[in-house]
Protein backbone atom coordinates (compact mmCIF):
# COMPACT_ATOMS: atom_id res chain seq x y z
CA UNK A 1 0.00 0.00 0.00
CA UNK A 2 0.91 3.08 -0.58
CA UNK A 3 0.46 6.71 0.91
CA UNK A 4 -1.00 8.38 -2.30
CA UNK A 5 -4.13 5.39 -2.02
CA UNK A 6 -7.75 6.56 -2.53
CA UNK A 7 -9.56 5.19 0.62
CA UNK A 8 -12.32 7.39 0.52
CA UNK A 9 -14.19 9.44 -2.44
CA UNK A 10 -17.16 11.81 -2.43
CA UNK A 11 -19.19 13.62 -5.36
CA UNK A 12 -19.36 17.66 -4.04
CA UNK A 13 -21.06 18.94 -7.60
CA UNK A 14 -20.58 19.01 -11.38
CA UNK A 15 -16.52 17.89 -11.68
CA UNK A 16 -15.52 18.37 -8.01
CA UNK A 17 -14.56 15.29 -5.98
CA UNK A 18 -13.04 15.55 -2.20
CA UNK A 19 -11.11 12.44 -1.95
CA UNK A 20 -9.34 11.29 1.28
CA UNK A 21 -5.30 9.53 1.11
CA UNK A 22 -3.70 6.52 3.10
CA UNK A 23 -1.71 9.24 4.33
CA UNK A 24 -4.22 11.60 6.00
CA UNK A 25 -4.35 14.26 3.04
CA UNK A 26 -7.86 15.39 1.89
CA UNK A 27 -9.84 17.96 -0.05
CA UNK A 28 -11.83 19.21 -2.37
CA UNK A 29 -10.56 18.95 -6.18
CA UNK A 30 -12.44 19.79 -9.85
CA UNK A 31 -11.66 17.38 -12.25
CA UNK A 32 -13.15 19.20 -15.19
CA UNK A 33 -9.62 20.93 -16.47
CA UNK A 34 -8.28 17.31 -16.70
CA UNK A 35 -11.15 15.50 -18.64
CA UNK A 36 -9.23 14.78 -21.82
CA UNK A 37 -9.33 12.28 -24.40
CA UNK A 38 -12.02 10.05 -25.73
CA UNK A 39 -12.15 8.16 -22.93
CA UNK A 40 -13.22 11.27 -20.36
CA UNK A 41 -15.91 12.93 -23.08
CA UNK A 42 -18.74 10.81 -21.46
CA UNK A 43 -17.96 12.17 -17.89
CA UNK A 44 -17.97 16.05 -19.33
CA UNK A 45 -21.63 15.35 -17.94
CA UNK A 46 -21.48 16.12 -14.54
CA UNK A 47 -24.55 12.66 -14.43
CA UNK A 48 -21.71 10.30 -15.47
CA UNK A 49 -18.87 12.01 -14.07
CA UNK A 50 -20.76 11.27 -10.60
CA UNK A 51 -20.72 7.29 -11.36
CA UNK A 52 -17.36 7.05 -10.22
CA UNK A 53 -16.35 4.08 -7.30
CA UNK A 54 -13.57 3.38 -5.67
CA UNK A 55 -11.47 1.18 -7.79
CA UNK A 56 -8.56 -0.40 -5.64
CA UNK A 57 -6.51 2.73 -4.82
CA UNK A 58 -8.32 5.25 -7.40
CA UNK A 59 -11.30 6.77 -8.85
CA UNK A 60 -13.01 5.31 -11.34
CA UNK A 61 -15.68 5.24 -13.72
CA UNK A 62 -18.04 2.25 -15.56
CA UNK A 63 -16.26 2.83 -18.95
CA UNK A 64 -12.62 2.45 -18.10
CA UNK A 65 -11.68 5.92 -17.49
CA UNK A 66 -9.62 6.53 -14.22
CA UNK A 67 -6.57 8.22 -13.00
CA UNK A 68 -3.49 7.43 -11.32
CA UNK A 69 -3.44 8.02 -7.37
CA UNK A 70 -0.60 9.55 -7.56
CA UNK A 71 -1.59 12.03 -9.83
CA UNK A 72 -4.70 12.95 -7.46
CA UNK A 73 -2.52 13.00 -4.70
CA UNK A 74 -0.59 15.48 -6.39
CA UNK A 75 -3.22 17.82 -7.00
CA UNK A 76 -5.28 17.26 -3.90
CA UNK A 77 -1.60 18.21 -1.95
CA UNK A 78 -1.57 21.51 -3.85
CA UNK A 79 -5.04 22.78 -3.35
CA UNK A 80 -5.80 21.59 0.52
CA UNK A 81 -5.31 23.92 3.47
CA UNK A 82 -2.22 22.86 5.33
CA UNK A 83 -5.26 22.11 8.19
CA UNK A 84 -6.46 19.07 6.00
CA UNK A 85 -2.79 17.66 5.22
Amino acid sequence: MFDYEVVEARYVRDHVVWLRFRDGLAGELDLLPHLRGPVFEPLMDPVVFRGFRLDFDTIAWPNGADFAPEFLHELVGRVAPPLER
